[in-house]
């Protein structure tokens, strides 16, 4: 047998679908706060700063840029130091480099050296300077106390001479890192600009002209000033226009030259001309080391090549503007709100790869603006909010599930075991919490197997055949019996094939009455769709598999074929259930029965009444040969025994035999089976008094007349008009019932005594519909029962005056062959089949039997019958009896 494979679904709608609880909401709520907390502090609280820094500077250095061709570095180096001597020089050998730097006709000179003291040779570098567009710093200090800054320009005949002054000040991170400059720095009354805007700004203006392609020029030349000047947004509030320099591996990739090489004349002009000449200190010891993003690649960055890359940075427009935090914040947050929802629907592995897949996402994004948009936005925020928030949430998700897990297990635990469980053999709870919750795991999981091997074990017991088959029909699971069944058959297994073509070679017998009016067109629909009812999936045939149908196989042997339905704890439907029993010795019983029955009713009764009819003739004869005495005896023993096989014979039809229900009157039923009576009264003097509701009838035994000749006596009233006693019933049946209440009435009631039959109507809860039929389809009698409301049903009370049952003998009153007889009373024949014959009838219709009586205070014995509906009402009426 092989073992259905299930698999739980992960299929997110489903998970949709279920109610989530409030402690669920409340927990997920507050873990979105929480990462919303975190965010806040990140993104403007700057408390990822560091980590920023880190990220930004790593993405730089996967990023390299060419550098602009048209800015030449000109070294004040070692070399140039142990050639010209130990530093500070002459300002004598400045004017003479610019003299030469002059000759080549530079576009600008950006001297990166103080000049703030007089000298007696400031004469002759202001004529130097003046040769060559030349750019001097200022010396902008840090604020004094009273928050002013005292700008320290260089002398006035270099000032004069200089076509542009600025600050040269680089700023460092808290991490001592040089990632951004300001264009603008002072205080109130002054705002000095960055040295290299002054020369970025000639270069807009067409002042400052570059030899190299204008291509490179051509974004910055149209550039407008307010893209430029940033000064009061809210992303630099205190007006210094901050920008984000753009380090790469090329930092330090400019064309160089040294000091000495030039002022020798060794270099030649054409190498300066129209280019912009940066001069700056390089030599060991005499500049200032300043770390930059690129720093762990190339070192410290000496000024001027800082200079080099904030001029290139503003020629090409290729500055970084570091995002808005509010900006920030807002991208930050949707990582976290798309988190936040795939925790409702996503299971905890495909949440872990969603919060990787958003890290990936919010790196790469802000790589992309870095890189194409030049502009920073960390993705530091985002990242560690996906990142504190998962975690956490999950912790809660794992101490919610081990709660549960715990709660269940433990109640599983203490359940009783409905199986019989092996002795344990070591302590099984013990250690720490998870090693009790593994423990109760075990135990659970050891409780599980040992019912799956009981249902399997159970399954393969069973003598009948049993199929278990899935929602679309297919078989999973046949025991033992189904597939040594089909083995007999020379059928194929039944594991892996639909329900259909597994018992498609049966041919449908009938369906299985039940008694009910639509029995017949269930018959008619099961071989009309045979064989598509047996597709369990078409939920029209459903209610007749469930009832059932015979069938027959291919060696001619009856079954019962039945399906259920199979459903999980909440009620769903999962897979049918199908039984094959084997009803081929049922049969066979059943013809036996019927043998049996005919054997009595015609073998055993036709002898006894032969004996009867010879008795008569013997008796008629003039000179009898037998003795009168033993006639008698002989008629005797023979009405017994034929008697008893009447009895018996009537008994048995009434159980099993098929009823012809049709509307009859009890009424009329009550005065055909006291007509029946009136013999036996007759001869005991006891007068039979009937009365429907209003109307009364006496049929009295103390009439005078021969009983063969005509029978006198009248029964006033019509019982036409009772309308309220219509009944569906079986009228011979029915009637025979009566006969029998009636005759044991006689029997035990002394002479000169009345015998009351009362038919009436009460109010109970339903109604009765009859259909009239003699169809052989309706094996039960009983009527289909429609609520009404308020209803009656017919109430028929035979009562006598005779001896009367003790209380303790009325229970057995209704069983075979009991009868009840003392000795101070005259014997009465009979078999003590009558009153069984009662209760099978009646009770078969639908109906009760109820008896009250009492030594000595007679018997009242009550049948109660479901009235024929008023919708029938309307049905034709037996014409009226007169007696």
């Amino acid at each position: 047998m092989q073992n259905p494979s299930t698999r739980l679904s992960l299929d997110p709608r489903a998970r949709l679908g279920r109610r989530a609880g409030r402690r669920f909401l409340i927990e997920w709520a507050a873990i979105g706060c929480l990462g919303l907390v975190v965010i806040l502090l990140s993104s403007l609280g700057r408390m990822s700063a560091s980590v920023d820094h880190l990220v930004y500077d790593r993405l730089l250095s996967l990023h390299a840029r060419p550098v602009l061709p048209d800015i030449v570095v000109l070294e004040i180096d070692n070399d140039s130091i142990a050639q010209l001597g130990r530093w500070p020089w002459p300002r004598s050998v400045h004017a003479r480099l610019l003299e030469q730097i002059g000759k080549a006709k530079p576009a600008a000179v950006v001297y990166d050296v103080l000049f703030t003291e007089a000298n007696p040779d400031d004469a002759q570098l202001a004529r130097a300077i003046a040769l060559s567009p030349t750019y001097l710093p200022v010396l902008l200090p840090a604020a004094g106390r009273d928050g002013e800054r005292v700008v320290v320009e260089p002398v006035a005949p270099l000032a004069r001479a200089a076509v542009g002054l600025g600050h040269i000040n680089l700023e460092v991170d808290s991490d001592g890192i040089v990632r951004s400059v300001a264009k603008f720095e002072g205080d109130a009354d002054s705002r000095w600009p960055q040295l290299m805007v002054t020369v970025a700004r000639a270069a807009e203006r067409g002042t400052l002209r570059l030899d190299a392609r204008p291509a490179r020029r051509l974004s910055f030349e149209a550039a407008s000033d307010a893209g430029e000047d940033s000064a009061g947004t809210n992303n630099d509030p205190a007006g210094e226009g901050r920008f984000l320099i753009p380090f790469s591996r090329n930092a330090q990739s400019y064309a160089k030259l040294s000091f000495s090489s030039v002022l020798a004349g060794d270099v030649p002009l054409e190498k300066l001309r129209g280019r912009i000449v940066v001069i700056g200190v390089t030599a060991s010891g005499l500049y200032d080391r300043f770390a930059t993003p690129v720093s762990g690649e190339l070192g410290p960055l000496p000024g001027v090549y800082i200079h080099a890359n904030v001029l290139d940075t503003l020629l090409t427009r290729r500055e970084i503007a570091p995002a808005a935090r509010w900006l920030l914040l807002v991208v930050s947050l949707l990582p976290l709100a798309a988190l936040l929802a795939g925790f409702l629907v996503l299971s905890p592995r495909r949440s872990l790869l969603l919060t990787g897949a958003l890290c990936l996402l919010a790196m790469s994004g802000s790589a992309i603006l870095l890189y194409g948009a030049r502009l920073w936005l960390s993705p530091v925020p985002a990242i560690i909010g996906v990142v504190v928030v998962y975690p956490i949430w999950n912790w809660r998700r794992l101490e919610m599930t081990m709660a549960y897990l715990r709660g269940e297990l433990q109640r599983l635990a203490d359940e009783p075991h409905l199986l019989p469980q092996t002795p344990r053999r070591r302590r099984e709870f013990g250690g720490d919490v998870l090693e009790q919750h593994m423990a109760l795991m075990a135990q659970a999981a050891q409780r599980v197997q040992d019912m799956k091997r009981f249902v399997w074990d159970s399954l393969d017991s069973m003598p009948e055949p049993i199929l278990v088959s899935d929602l679309q029909g297919v078989v999973v699971i046949a025991n033992h019996a189904a597939r040594a069944h089909f083995a007999r058959l020379g059928a194929p297994m039944p594991e892996g094939r639909s329900m259909q073509s597994v018992l498609g070679g049966l041919t449908l017998v009938k369906a299985i009455d039940s008694g009910a009016p639509t029995d017949a067109e269930n018959n008619l629909l099961a071989h009309a769709q045979w064989p598509a009812l047996l597709d369990p999936a078409r939920h029209e045939f459903a209610a007749l598999m469930a009832q059932g149908v015979e069938v027959r196989d291919a060696n001619e042997r009856d079954h019962l074929l039945r399906y259920a339905n199979c459903t999980n704890a909440q009620g769903e439907t999962t897979g049918w259930i199908a039984g094959l029993v084997d009803v081929s010795a049922l049969h066979a019983a059943e013809r036996q029965r019927e043998d049996a029955l005919r054997l009595l009713s015609h073998d055993m009764r036709s002898p006894q009444a032969s004996i009867l009819a010879l008795v008569e003739i013997e008796r008629a004869r003039d000179e009898p040969v037998l003795a009168r005495g033993l006639l008698e005896r002989i008629e005797r023993y023979a009405q017994r025994a034929l008697t008893l096989a009447d009895d018996f014979v009537q008994l048995a039809r009434a159980e099993s035999q098929t009823y012809v229900l049709e509307p009859v009157n009890l009424a009329e039923l009550m005065i055909d089976a006291s007509d029946e009576v009136w013999p036996q009264a007759h001869a005991k003097r006891i007068t039979l008094h009937t009365e429907t509701d209003s109307r009364t009838g006496d049929i009295s035994g103390d009439i005078s007349g021969d009983i063969s000749g005509d029978i006198s006596g009248d029964i006033s009233g019509d019982i036409s008009g009772d309308d309220g006693h219509w009944i569906c019933a079986d009228r011979s049946l029915m009637t025979r019932a009566l006969v029998n209440i009636l005759n044991n009435a006689v029997k035990y009631s002394p002479p000169d005594t009345r015998i009351t039959c009362e038919v009436a109507c009460e109010v109970v809860g339903v109604t009765r519909t009859c259909t009239p039929t003699s169809a052989p389809s309706a094996k039960h009698a009983v009527a289909t029962a429609t609520s009404r409301g308020a209803a009656k049903r017919v109430c028929c009370t035979i009562r006598d005056q005779g001896y009367g049952i003790p209380k303790e003998q009325q229970a057995s009153l209704f069983e075979r062959f009991r009868r009840f007889h003392e000795t101070e009373r005259p014997e009465v024949g009979g078999a003590g089949l009558g009153m069984a014959f009662v209760k099978t009838v009646v009770t078969r219709h639908g109906g009760d039997v109820e008896v009250a009586s009492a030594p000595g205070r007679g018997t009242a014995v009550t049948i109660y019958l479901p009235v024929l509906e008023d919708t029938q009402s309307d049905l034709p009426v037996r014409p009226r009896h007169d007696v």
